[in-house]
């Protein structure tokens, strides 16, 4: 089935003036969301950090020259029960032009097995995901700032009284660095992490929007049942999410889940009464059902409520008076 109009993406952007909705058409570019903060020369206010933390059973993989990307992603691949083999990792991971790995490589590649690719945004975090039994994986630069020398490895734990970071790191496993030299290092790479975990279980440090941003990144890898179940984990935590509801009605539209998403967008709708956008989905998935009248009344509350979507409404409306068909074996309502 060919749909000439797709679904209206929406994402919740929270300011000091409010909840504002804006098109999420584009791509989002993960290394906007990965942020950068300052970690002293040690560790956190000692109330974020009190214990020590050393993760057993994270599985190492030795890197070859060049290739801690791939050797990295492994570890936190493997460590979710993945079966693989780091050859064929390195070759979705790897550019042997740049002798390394760009992060936008490693997201994808992690993406593409299924997985919720988390950033995290403070310092702090790192320690938060850790107490969770996550390990996190980090990239840092081992050289200087105008000489940079790039490194991923996986922080496994820490040491409050002795200041110290484990790591897998390199052809050492379970390695102990200062946090000090770790603080310099983490921080020249734009402190740069994220943990890698099954879409339906949420990072510790999770906050509601970049939840939904990382769980929009599985829907645009195509991985749609574990986009899914990330929105389904976002319900759960935040059960006001606007966003959530969209995201999980968007999904189920293309699952071909017509009734799913009607429910979704009718709930998300509660939320925000006068949302075009919404109206435009939940109309489309009225009309995907074969229910083109009910889809054309919600069309006209759209148009009657939010101009700001009028174009796409009006598209909409378009599209379903010409009686083109939207999913075989529909109820068709005339």
């Amino acid at each position: 089935m060919e749909v000439e109009y797709g679904l209206l993406s929406v994402f919740v952007e929270r300011s000091s003036m409010g909840q504002l909705i804006r098109p999420f058409f584009l791509l989002l570019s993960f290394l906007t969301l990965a942020g950068c903060s300052v970690l002293g020369p040690g560790f956190p206010d000692e109330r974020i950090v009190r214990e020590r933390v050393l993760l057993p059973d994270i599985p190492f993989y030795a890197q070859e020259d060049y290739q801690c990307g791939p050797a990295a992603l492994a570890m936190l691949l493997a460590w979710n029960g993945e079966a693989l083999l780091l050859p064929a990792l390195t070759g979705q991971v790897y550019s042997p032009s740049l002798e390394g790995s760009l992060q936008p490589a490693i997201v994808a590649a992690a993406r593409r097995y299924g997985y919720l690719v988390y950033p995290l945004d403070q310092p702090e975090a790192l320690f938060g995901e850790l107490a969770a039994g996550h390990p996190v994986l980090v990239l840092q630069n081992l050289g200087l700032t105008r000489m940079p020398r790039w490194h991923y490895a996986v922080v496994i734990g820490h040491d409050p009284e002795q200041k110290r970071i484990f790591l897998h790191s390199g052809r050492r496993e379970a390695m102990g660095m200062s946090a000090r030299l770790f603080g310099r290092t983490w921080a020249r790479a734009g402190h740069w992490a994220v943990v890698v975990l099954p879409p339906e279980r949420l990072p510790a440090t999770a906050g509601e929007s970049s939840f939904l941003a990382a769980a929009v990144g599985l829907e645009q890898a195509g991985q749609w049942s574990a986009a899914l179940l990330a929105y389904q984990a976002a319900l759960e935590r935040w059960p006001d999410s606007f966003g959530a509801r969209v995201g999980l009605g968007n999904v189920r539209y293309t699952l071909a889940d017509y009734e799913g998403a009607q429910r979704a967008f009718r709930q998300a709708l509660l939320l925000q009464p006068a949302n075009g956008a919404v109206m435009n989905n939940l109309a489309l998935a009225l009309a995907a059902a074969g229910y083109r009248q009910e889809a054309l009344v919600v069309i006209g509350q759209g148009l009657e409520l939010d101009e700001t979507w009028r174009q796409e409404l009006l598209r909409t409306r378009q599209k379903i008076v010409a009686d083109q068909p939207w999913a075989e074996g529909g109820n068709e309502q005339n």
